[in-house]
């Protein structure tokens, strides 16, 4: 019996401080280790890859956000603002309605079937809406030319990026609205324009949000 019991002892002795060691290597040094090379090697990443515009934090590179059209009071969906490049459909798993001032997008892929009709319906509107908003006088856009990406959500529901092909859709539209000629604006969406990563993984894309940034300060050139 007293045989068993020191045996017994030894173990949860070892147990313990087994259990401490790795506690401390994994719960301390190695966070600390690793926040240390992400601070030293990559600090605009490891701070969330923040982006600034006039001075101010804008948002950051890897989460999309919306640019709309101040609510009308009437407790419908929010319009879409002209004077900007939009991003992806955000649909996500749903919103989070506990904060009473923002509506909150809960990441996620809606998991939908190509014919649900949710998905069908959505589809539809999101195209007609594209069509709709970027026909500008003698520009009428096709529907045969909206991208998959401006009518369908990202698996995250919050994808910064668009195609190539949708921003340039959108450059008359955003031209007109702001008082601009389409070239200069033509040339922000080349100019922001990223490359496939480490030139075969993923699709040129655009960040609507350094895009965006860079219209805000063209218009205030132009008007200054």
């Amino acid at each position: 019996m007293a045989h068993t019991a020191t045996h017994t002892a030894r173990l949860l002795g070892a147990s313990l401080r087994a259990l401490l060691l790795l506690t401390l290597v994994t719960g301390v040094l190695y966070p600390l280790v690793v926040t240390g090379a992400a601070q030293a090697l990559f600090p605009a990443q490891a701070d969330g890859s923040k982006v600034s515009a006039g001075g101010r934090e804008v948002g950051s590179a890897l989460i999309g956000q919306g640019y709309t059209l101040p609510p009308d009071g009437t407790g419908g969906t929010a319009a879409p603002d002209p004077r900007w490049f939009q991003g992806r459909p955000a649909h996500g798993l749903g919103t989070d309605t506990r904060d009473p001032r923002h509506e909150l997008l809960l990441s996620g892929a809606t998991n939908l079937a190509a014919d649900n009709p949710v998905l069908v319906r959505r589809v539809a509107e999101a195209k007609a809406a594209v069509v709709r908003d970027n026909s500008v006088p003698g520009h009428p856009v096709d529907p045969a030319d909206v991208p998959a990406d401006a009518v369908t959500s990202s698996a995250s529901g919050l994808d910064p990026h668009i195609s190539p092909r949708y921003a340039r859709l959108q450059v008359r539209r955003v031209a007109r609205e702001n008082g601009l000629t389409a070239a200069p604006v033509a040339r922000l969406v080349t100019a922001h324009t990223e490359g496939r990563t480490l030139g075969f993984i993923g699709e040129p894309r655009v960040n609507v949000l350094a895009l965006n940034s860079a219209l805000r300060e063209l218009t205030a050139e132009s008007r200054g």
